[in-house]
């Protein structure tokens, strides 16, 4: 056989990598399962101590850490004494920036197991989740308080980011109020109304998915400028805000579904008010992805999971024109983000 050049080399690790991922993403929530970034610490930790303290022999606990630090999750600085790197000290429960939650979630069987039925969904169009388990991830979801819970701050640590880059890069000084559709914990509002003082707001979710958003408002010093309204965005929206934001919502439905959100938010909305979606904008065609978000990936997550999908910014216009709307303007958020703003106006 001749030997291979520069690019066939790197050809076939690019598949070799993207064959062994799923082997990756169990290491990983593993890792985050048996809680080993706390475990380890500010500090160097001695193997030995780390397998007594798991009652997990020595050796097989070597073969774990050693996959990780070649993960680049932990540092393997003398044979048998690890540390954490920075990304997994994002493990970490008590890092200001953690993805703990994020990561249990996502690393779940309840996320990862519909995707064994990847091919059935492609071929049929019936969302691998509902096949796999019987029911609707939301209607899963309402069954098990525990899974919820988690759910609910992965999708904040996953907002936290946004949430503050949101704030910085689109002009909220023209508006008096803002109600964020599907707001969650309030994470998103608190940081707009952080850095907008002249601003109110208001976090419109479900009783569960609000469960959380008073503690928010509250450890934000906002009790006086934000209140938290329940309701379905299926039935209504509430009315009086100049400024309405919804916030990687669109993308967990097809076009039905989301175009009667997006009606209910223009009832709610007066001629003169902004509706801001901040979701993936895909390009019109794709490319390898660097950046480690790939959002085509994610579109087939949300397909697996949710019957939903990422768009473009042909597909917005179309299910905006849906709902009485029309896009203004698109501003991508930085990279690291992967989201952009939406700015939608009434048609």
């Amino acid at each position: 056989m001749a030997e291979w050049n520069a690019a066939q080399l790197q050809a076939r690790g690019t598949l070799l990598g993207r064959l062994f991922g799923s082997r990756v993403t169990e290491v990983v929530g593993l890792m985050a399962r048996m809680d080993l970034a706390d475990a380890i610490g500010d500090a160097e930790v001695d193997l030995a101590d780390l397998a007594r303290r798991y009652d997990i022999a020595p050796g097989q606990l070597n073969r774990l850490l050693r996959a990780l630090a070649s993960l680049d999750m932990c540092e393997e600085t003398a044979p048998g004494r690890f540390r954490l790197t920075e990304s997994g000290a994002l493990l970490r429960k008590d890092h200001p920036d953690s993805l703990y939650a994020f990561a249990r979630f996502h690393t779940s069987p309840v996320t990862l197991r519909p995707w064994t039925r990847l091919e059935e969904n492609i071929r049929t169009g019936r969302t691998a989740f509902d096949e796999h388990f019987g029911m609707p991830l939301y209607e899963y979801f309402a069954q098990d308080a525990e899974l919820t819970a988690l759910f609910n701050t992965a999708m904040s640590q996953e907002s936290h980011e946004t949430a503050a880059t949101v704030a910085d890069h689109y002009d909220f000084g023209g508006f008096t109020e803002v109600t964020d559709v599907g707001g969650g914990d309030g994470t998103l509002i608190a940081a707009i109304l952080d850095r907008h003082p002249g601003l109110k707001g208001v976090v419109f979710e479900t009783v569960e998915g609000a469960a959380q958003a008073a503690g928010t408002v509250k450890a934000a010093g906002l009790e006086g400028r934000c209140r938290i309204a329940t309701g379905d965005f299926f039935a209504s929206v509430p009315p009086g805000s100049d400024l309405y934001v919804i916030k990687s919502v669109i993308h967990n439905w097809n076009d039905e579904r989301a175009a009667a959100i997006l009606r209910n938010c223009r009832a709610a909305m007066s001629d003169s008010s902004r509706l801001l979606i901040i979701d993936v904008v895909l390009p019109e065609t794709a490319a390898p992805d660097a950046a480690g978000l790939n959002p085509y990936i994610k579109d087939l997550q949300m397909m697996v999971l949710v019957g939903g999908r990422e768009r473009t910014r042909a597909d917005f216009d179309a299910l905006c024109a849906q709902a009485d709307l029309r896009v203004t303007d698109v501003v991508p958020l930085p990279s690291h983000v992967g989201l952009s703003v939406i700015e939608v106006a009434p048609a």
